[in-house]
């Protein structure tokens, strides 16, 4: 039989490693996703911009996934179905939008926004969270914050 010390570790461990699985899993989908809008744009800066953006949705990926090793846990290895019924969604709006570019963007800016509020749920949420996995996920936060920023004065281009 576990002590109440036990269980309460269970559970911390187990929550920590929903929560990580969760943040992987978008990060599979923002990966994707900016790939697919690299696809639609037409402005090369932006394409550019675009796949600077996969590759850092891949590199948090990369991340997680070595958190959820160190908790000895099998990470998983794809995004979500609603992931790709956005980046589904992204396509249809900008093949029949006037201007793809611009589309492409309003999307950019709909997902990095999600991305903020989802990080700050699970930073301000979860106390459990070691300091070190709280530290990552707050450097992933600023850096998507940024990014954010950069896009709103990228509107420019499209």
């Amino acid at each position: 039989m576990k002590t109440t010390l036990e269980n309460a570790k269970e559970r911390s461990h187990q929550d920590t490693v929903n929560v990580l699985q969760d943040l992987l899993e978008k990060n599979y989908d923002a990966e994707k996703g900016y790939k697919q809008a690299m696809q639609d744009a037409k402005n090369p800066a932006l394409k550019n911009f675009l796949q600077q953006q996969a590759l850092q949705r891949s590199n948090f990926a990369t991340a997680i996934d070595k958190e959820l090793h160190n908790l000895d846990e099998k990470p998983i290895e794809k995004g979500s179905i609603a992931g790709a019924l956005h980046r589904a969604w992204i396509d249809i709006k900008s093949s029949v939008a006037g201007n793809e570019d611009e589309a492409v963007l309003e999307e950019v800016i709909r997902g990095e926004k999600s991305s903020v509020n989802e990080y700050q749920n699970v930073i301000n949420n979860n106390t459990f969270l070691k300091p070190q996995i709280n530290s990552l996920l707050k450097s992933q936060l600023n850096t998507i914050q940024d990014t954010l920023n950069h896009v709103k004065t990228l509107e420019d281009i499209a």
